[in-house]
């Protein structure tokens, strides 16, 4: 399994401020729809409470330490929620305690370990239609900075620009030092880059 990180970051690693994005780059999120499209997305809560709703076409898996308030505000939200699941995610998965299925294509796990354990039994389960063995890490900043230990690659959008009234940051990835791609753009007065990058 690849495990990638992907995030849109500020020239001193700014991400964001009160849990939203400091730009609006259309082509930005035109990527990453491409790329993540039909795979497993891993979040914190804090980043999904941000996008509101599991996103489409992708399984979403949030980790939170804090579970049952989590699943009370899920309910609140309407989301359906299954009754039945695949029996080998049963019984592999939620007699350990460490995942917690809302539907087919939202599951909740306590800590971003137990994510990526998850994902890997899913993928041999081979009972999800996901495109390919690649998983991405979309955030938020403490659940990047527990991911990079465990990245293999970094898709990542560089904004050109300075962001000081930002209160979160995208930790040091001096450990990717390969560049597979580099792309530049421009959209009015921000300029910005699509790099991807490997270890």
């Amino acid at each position: 399994m690849t495990i990638s990180i992907i995030a849109a970051i500020g020239k001193n690693r700014e991400l964001g401020k009160g849990n939203k994005l400091l730009w609006d780059i259309p082509e930005d999120l035109h990527r990453f729809r491409q790329l993540t499209k039909n795979h497993a997305v891993i979040m914190g809560r804090k980043t999904f409470e941000s996008i509101g709703k599991p996103l489409q076409d992708r399984l979403n898996i949030v980790t939170t330490r804090d579970i049952e308030s989590f699943m009370k505000k899920v309910r609140n939200q309407s989301l359906s929620v299954s009754t039945s699941f695949d029996k080998f995610l049963e019984k592999k998965l939620i007699e350990t305690k460490k995942f917690i299925e809302i539907n087919r294509n939202f599951i909740i796990c306590p800590s971003l370990e137990d994510a990526i354990n998850t994902v890997k039994k899913i993928l041999k389960s081979k009972f999800l239609n996901l495109n390919s063995d690649e998983v991405y890490i979309i955030g938020g900043g403490q659940i990047y900075e527990q991911a990079l230990p465990y990245a293999d690659k970094l898709y990542l959008t560089i904004i050109d620009r300075a962001y000081p009234e930002a209160d979160t940051y995208f930790p040091d990835y001096s450990m990717f030092p390969t560049t597979v791609s580099e792309e530049k753009h421009k959209k009015g007065d921000l300029t910005y880059t699509f790099l991807e990058l490997k270890r």
